[in-house]
C-alpha cells in the first residue's frame, strides 16, 4: 500500500497508513502498539485536521494539547513519533514546511518519583526475607532478577536448557510475550543476548530446583503471567521489611547501581545489563557514577597530597 499524496487527507488518516508502510514488521511488537496509541490520540485531538492545515502553529497546539494530560518526557515521545511521519510528508511535498521546527515540549508535572533501586542493606534485608520453598515460587524469581539484572521479559523466558551451572552462567536469547498472547520473542536488541554469571548460592538452587523441569520450557510460566502479580509480591515483601518499595524493574536498577558503586566497570556493567551501549548505563545511572568521580576526585587529591 502507498502512502497518499493527497493534501486533503486527513492527517490521522494518513498518520494510520504512514504506520502501516514503515512501521508494521520493522519494529517490535511492544513499540508499534505506542505507535497505535498515537494514532488513537490524534483521532481524539484532530480528528478534522487535514494534512494540508499541519504548520507549525496547528502542530504547537496539538502538543500542547496533549501535554494537558501528560508528563513531559511522554509528550517528547509523542513528538518524535509524529515528527517521523511529517518529515515524510514534507518529502512528498504535502506539506510546504516543516511544522515540528522549533517546536516547544511541555508537560505535567511529573508525580513524586518511587524510588529506584535499594541500597546494599536494604537489598540484603529484602533476600534474607524471601520464602524460598522447595519448588519454584515468584521469591526465587525477585531472587534471580535481583542477582543478575535481568529484565523483567528475559527472567520469564528462561528454561532449564539456559543454564550452565558448571560455569556458573545464564544465557540470555529471548524473551516472553507476557503481554500479548505469551510465547517466545526476541531480545530487546542484539546486545541483550548474552551470559551472565551467577553466584554459587544461585546455582545449587536452581540445580535443584529444575531437576525435573522439562529442558526447554519456561519454568517460571503457568498460565497467564501479569507483571503487576509479581510486583505486588515484592512491594508486600518490601513493607514487610520497612524499606522503600520498588518494582521488578526496580531490583535490575539496584543490581546496576550496587555494582557501579563496588566498582564494577561501565562497560561491565553495560554488558551484563544488555545494554545496546555504553551511553545508555550511562544516562541511566548519571547520579551514581557522578557520585563515583567525586570520590575518585578525593582519591586523586589524597594521591597527590602523599606525593609531596
Amino acid at each position: 500500500m502507498l502512502i497518499s499524496s493527497d493534501k486533503q487527507e486527513l492527517f490521522c488518516d494518513y498518520y494510520a497508513r504512514w504506520i502501516d508502510v514503515y512501521k508494521h514488521g520493522a519494529v517490535r511488537q511492544v513499540t508499534m502498539d505506542k505507535y497505535r496509541m498515537t494514532h488513537r490520540w490524534l483521532k481524539e485531538l484532530v480528528p478534522e485536521l487535514r494534512v494540508s492545515q499541519m504548520n507549525r502553529i496547528v502542530y504547537q497546539q496539538l502538543l500542547n494539547d496533549y501535554a494537558k494530560t501528560h508528563e513531559k518526557q511522554t509528550v517528547m515521545d509523542f513528538h518524535h513519533q509524529l515528527k517521523g511521519a511529517i518529515l515524510d510528508a514534507l518529502d512528498e511535498g504535502m506539506i510546504q514546511r516543516d511544522p515540528t521546527r522549533k517546536a516547544i515540549i511541555k508537560g505535567k508535572t511529573p508525580a513524586s518519583k518511587k524510588p529506584k533501586y535499594l541500597n546494599q542493606f536494604e537489598l540484603q534485608t529484602l533476600l534474607a526475607s524471601l520464602e524460598l520453598k522447595e519448588s519454584i515460587n515468584w521469591d526465587y524469581f525477585i531472587s534471580l532478577v535481583a542477582k543478575t539484572g535481568m529484565r523483567f521479559s528475559e527472567a520469564l523466558a528462561l528454561t532449564p536448557a539456559d543454564f550452565d551451572f558448571r560455569h556458573q552462567s545464564v544465557s540470555i536469547s529471548r524473551t516472553w510475550d507476557y503481554k500479548g498472547k505469551g510465547g517466545f520473542l526476541p531480545t530487546k536488541n542484539r546486545s541483550s543476548i548474552r551470559k551472565i554469571q551467577i553466584d554459587w548460592q544461585t546455582v545449587i538452587q536452581f540445580s535443584e530446583l529444575l531437576k525435573e523441569c522439562p529442558e526447554d520450557e519456561p519454568f517460571f510460566v503457568t498460565g497467564r503471567v501479569y507483571n503487576s502479580t509479581v510486583n505486588d509480591r515484592l512491594a508486600r515483601l518490601c513493607r514487610q521489611c520497612e524499606i522503600p518499595v520498588i518494582s521488578v524493574h526496580g531490583l535490575r536498577h539496584t543490581h546496576a547501581s550496587l555494582l557501579l558503586f563496588t566498582g564494577v566497570s561501565t562497560a561491565s556493567v553495560a554488558r551484563r545489563l544488555g545494554h545496546s551501549s555504553m551511553t545508555t548505563t550511562q544516562k541511566t545511572y548519571l547520579h551514581i557514577i557522578q557520585e563515583l568521580e567525586n570520590k575518585d576526585v578525593d582519591l586523586v587529591m589524597r594521591l597527590l597530597a602523599g606525593l609531596s
